[in-house]
C-alpha cells in the first residue's frame, strides 16, 4: 500500500516550558478529506503551523507522501505538494483577482524572480490562473481589486490561491468562519468541487460543515488526539463529548 498523504508521529511542540502538542500520532489517508476539530486552546492552529512548516518541531516526525519532511522550509513543502489557507483571509488586496491567482501559480509553474520576462506573456500561468478563477466561480470578478469582494469572495479567492500550486494536499484553516449559513453552503460545495480527488485536511468549529465534508474526524485536546474515527463515530463517542463539555458535538 502507498504511504499515507500525511504521517504524524510522536509529533510535539513546546514553546518554553509549555507544551503545546503532546505526541501527537496521526495517519491521514491519500484522497481522504480530513477533519481536525477540537475546543478553543486545543492546538488545533499549531499542529496546521508544524505540518506546513511555519513552526519547527521541537519532536517527532512528519512525513508527506512517505517522505520525512522535518527541517524543510515552507516553499519547499509547497514544492511537494502541499498548500494551505489561513484563519485570517491572505491576498494581495490591491490586485486583481487574476492577478491574485498568477502570482499564485509562477512558482509552481517553475518561474523564479525574474526582471526580463513579461507576465503577460507567460501563457501557461495566465492559463493555469483562468482555470482556478473560474473553478472558484469568480470569473466575472476577473479584474476587481481583491480588496473590494465582498468576505466570501475573498476567502474563495484564497481557496483558489491555495490550489492555484497545483497541489494535491490540501490544509485549510477555518475556511467557512465569519460566513452566513448561505454563504457556508455555497463555500462547502466549492471545497467540495476542488478537493475532488485531492488530500483535504481542515480545521472547522461549524460541526455542519465538519460531518458534511468529512470522511474522517480527529479530535485534539490539550495538544493530544483522544480520537480518530468516522463522523458517525464520533458523534456517539463519549470521550469526544466530556472533551466538549458534555455537549454533543452535532450540536456544536
Amino acid at each position: 500500500m502507498s504511504a499515507p498523504a500525511i504521517r504524524l508521529q510522536g509529533l510535539k511542540k513546546s514553546f518554553g516550558a509549555s507544551e503545546i502538542i503532546r505526541g501527537v500520532d496521526l495517519d491521514i489517508h491519500r484522497g481522504e478529506r480530513h477533519a481536525i476539530i477540537g475546543p478553543n486552546g486545543a492546538g488545533k492552529s499549531t499542529l496546521f503551523h508544524l505540518i506546513s512548516a511555519r513552526l519547527p518541531v521541537s519532536a517527532g516526525t512528519i512525513e508527506l507522501k512517505g517522505a520525512n519532511v522535518v527541517g524543510l522550509k515552507p516553499f519547499e513543502i509547497t514544492r511537494k505538494g502541499l498548500s494551505r489557507s489561513f484563519q485570517i483571509t491572505n491576498i494581495f488586496h490591491n490586485l486583481s483577482v487574476f492577478e491574485n491567482l498568477r502570482c499564485a501559480v509562477l512558482w509552481s509553474l517553475g518561474y523564479r524572480y525574474s526582471f526580463w520576462q513579461r507576465l503577460a506573456g507567460l501563457t501557461d500561468a495566465r492559463q493555469r490562473a483562468e482555470a482556478v478563477m473560474e473553478d472558484i466561480g469568480l470569473g466575472k470578478r476577473r479584474d476587481t481589486p481583491a480588496g473590494i469582494l465582498s468576505y466570501a469572495e475573498q476567502r474563495a479567492l484564497e481557496i483558489g490561491i491555495t490550489i492555484a500550486s497545483g497541489a494535491d494536499v490540501i490544509l485549510l484553516d477555518e475556511p467557512t468562519a465569519g460566513m452566513s449559513n448561505s454563504e457556508t453552503e455555497e463555500a462547502v460545495a466549492l471545497i467540495r468541487r476542488v478537493t475532488e480527488g485531492k488530500t483535504l485536511v481542515m480545521v472547522e468549529h461549524d460541526m455542519g460543515v465538519v460531518f458534511g465534508l468529512a470522511d474522517r474526524i480527529s479530535v485534539l485536546v490539550y495538544g493530544q488526539v483522544i480520537a480518530t474515527d468516522t463522523p458517525a463515530a464520533i458523534r456517539c463517542n463519549a470521550a469526544v463529548q466530556e472533551a466538549y463539555l458534555g455537549t454533543s458535538v452535532s450540536h456544536e
